[in-house]
Order: C-alpha cells, then structure tokens, then sequence
C-alpha cells in the first residue's frame, strides 16, 4: 500500500509518460515526412553500396574462363571447385559465431553441450528481453546505473574473448584422433595393408560418430567399430555401405562418402574388415 501523501510507482511512471508526450508533441517532429525521409534516404545509400561493391567484384575479377586465377580487387569471380572428398578442410563457422563455436570446447559432448550451445544464449537472451521490463526508471546517466553498466561491460568482454579464443583456435581433433593410430596398429595387430585405411578414418570424421579403442563420440547411437571385422561383412559390403548407408541399411542416418573415391573406400574397407579388437 502506498504511504499517505506518497503517490504509487505506477501513478508516478504514467506521470512520467504523460510528460515525455507532452514533451514529444511540443519539440519533437512527426514520423511522417521526417524519419520517413531519412529512413528512405539512408535505404538508397545502403543498396547502392551494396550494388557498386558487386559491380567491383564483377568486373575487376573477369577473366577467361572465370577459372578463379584472375585477382580482382575484392577477390575471383570463381574459385577452384569444391572437393568433396577432402580429409584435410576444417569446417568453421562465421567469425560471429565464434564465441559460440569456442563455448563447445568448453562445453562437451554429450553431457553439458546442450548448456552450451542452448541453455545459456537462451537464458541471456531472455534477461535481455525482460530487462526493459524490469528496469523502468527514466535515469539514464552511467555513473547511475553501476549494475547495468557492469553487465554490459562483461558481456562485451567475455564475447569479444570467446571470439577471440574461436578465431585463433587450433583444430587439434583430427590430429589427436591421427595421434591415436599407432596405438591402434599395436593393439590389433593389423596388417601393413590396413594402415593407410586406419589413417583415412582418423582424418575423415568417422570419431565424430563412432569410437574405436575408446576414441571417438558415440553420437547418435552410431557403433563402436573396434571389432567390425569379427562380423565378416565382406570388403564389397563395407565399399558399398560407406558409399550409400541408406541403401544398405534402409533408414540409417549416416552420410555418403561416396566422395572419397574408389581407393580410398577400398583402404577404409581393408581396415574395417581387419578390425577385430586386441588381440
């Protein structure tokens, strides 16, 4: 209950709403034709950029056969294609994402990278939703308002870190993965034949799903693979599951690695059918 003589906090905020209209109406100037204006104004100048920075691009990096060797002065028209085959490109996200690709070195799977990657952005996000809500005074000075400039000034640290950190990080999975391979070698005995296999699947990506001697992430339910070979499934059979899953295993979500070639599904094959656990 307000005290006597007291007025309540929503009288006093509608007060000073009233006022700011008050004040609005008497200096300020309407939507219409002024901030309409700008807004056009400023829209004509952003397109425009955009269309003079992609007619530079266009014109400066012509070359023959737009085969990407012609520097422009915003880079080639084209680059080399693709190769879906690759075992050595790095998948990174855009540099605003960084904090967040960073929070999953920190965050891992599977225990805490929902915490990670959802629950904390989401939780901060909400609080920033809510803040305008919660904080309706009309006292806007820093010297103020110390908790929210402290909030702001962490935030805006602890981004610019993580992005940091996601920027300069070094991809050290497929080499700690790669590490493991002799170890592997050692303990199941394979054969000479099977060792360029065992090192296309430490490159490959296949630990980001299966494990094998105790590396890799059982994401998915995806197997171990550490005694595939005792299933004597055959050479052809693993080249065409590797190749197509789905159509091998109707409903499997893994992805086709048709890609890789011929040769190297054989070398994978050839180590997967010498996979029988130590020995």
């Amino acid at each position: 209950m307000a005290t006597a003589g007291k007025p309540r906090p929503i009288d006093e905020r509608r007060a000073q709403f009233q006022r700011y209209k008050e004040d609005v109406k008497k200096r300020g100037k309407p939507f219409y034709p002024f901030a309409m204006f700008h807004d056009t104004v400023m829209s004509l100048v952003v397109v425009s950029v955009i269309v003079g920075l992609a007619t530079i691009w266009k014109w400066t990096s012509f070359g023959p056969h737009h085969d990407g060797l012609h520097q422009g002065l915003l880079g080639p028209e084209y680059t080399a294609p693709a190769d879906p085959g690759t075992t050595s490109f790095v998948p990174r996200p855009d540099w605003y994402f960084y904090f967040l690709f960073y929070l999953l070195r920190i965050f891992k799977w599977p225990d805490t990278v929902f915490l990670g990657t959802v629950g904390i952005p989401n939780v901060l996000l909400v609080l920033l939703l809510v803040l305008p809500f919660i904080d309706v005074r009309r006292e806007r000075r820093l010297s103020r308002r110390p908790v929210a400039v402290v909030a702001a000034v962490l935030t805006v640290l602890s981004m610019a870190v993580l992005t940091w950190k996601g920027a300069t990080a070094k991809e050290a999975l497929a080499s700690e993965v790669i590490n493991s391979v002799p170890s592997w070698i050692k303990a199941e005995k394979l054969p000479a034949a099977a060792v360029p296999g065992a090192k296309l699947f430490a490159v490959s990506g296949c630990t980001a799903c299966h494990t094998y001697m105790g590396t890799g992430s059982s994401a998915l339910g995806a197997p171990d693979l550490t005694n595939i070979g005792t299933r004597h499934l055959g050479i052809t059979f693993q080249i065409n599951h590797l190749k197509c899953p789905s159509c091998v295993n109707p409903g499997s979500p893994m992805p086709k690695f048709a890609s890789l070639g011929d040769a190297r599904l054989r070398q994978l094959a050839i180590f997967l059918e010498d996979s029988k656990g130590p020995r």
